[in-house]
């Protein structure tokens, strides 16, 4: 019987060191997959930001594009100059379009500038030519 009391001893000695290392596991796991966790919705709200400016700028460019285009089609005025902006500008975007003389070229040719403003702040500027034809 003392053999056996010994070895109940023994055991429930085991066991307590065991849940000691077990909470310790425990806790390391958990700061882990928290670590893991934290770096998962940063990747995310990173990848989600990304996604916003390239998609700003997807906009801002197909309206360059566009007024460009549009300035273009237009009569030619003599520079310097402001022509007539799209009218089917997406919300919270604006455009402006100036005009100037090439220097030192013919009096037929101008720069054509576009900007297009993203809440009042400049996200793109392409430049174009306008010829007198």
């Amino acid at each position: 019987m003392r053999t056996a009391a010994r070895c109940l001893l023994r055991r429930m000695a085991g066991i307590r060191q065991q849940e000691g290392m077990s909470l310790v596991a425990v806790l390391v796991a958990l700061a882990i997959t928290a670590g893991a966790v934290i770096m998962f919705l940063s990747s995310l709200s990173t990848g989600s930001k990304a996604v916003g400016v390239v998609n700003e700028r997807t906009i801002a460019d197909n309206v360059a594009r566009s007024q460009l285009e549009y300035t273009k089609s237009q009569p030619y005025a003599p520079a310097p100059t402001s022509y007539d902006t799209i009218t089917s500008v997406p919300p919270y975007f604006t455009v402006s379009v100036e005009a100037t003389a090439v220097t030192d070229r013919d009096e037929n040719i101008q720069k054509i500038a576009v900007t297009v403003y993203h809440k009042g702040e400049p996200v793109l500027l392409i430049e174009g030519f306008k010829v007198n034809r």
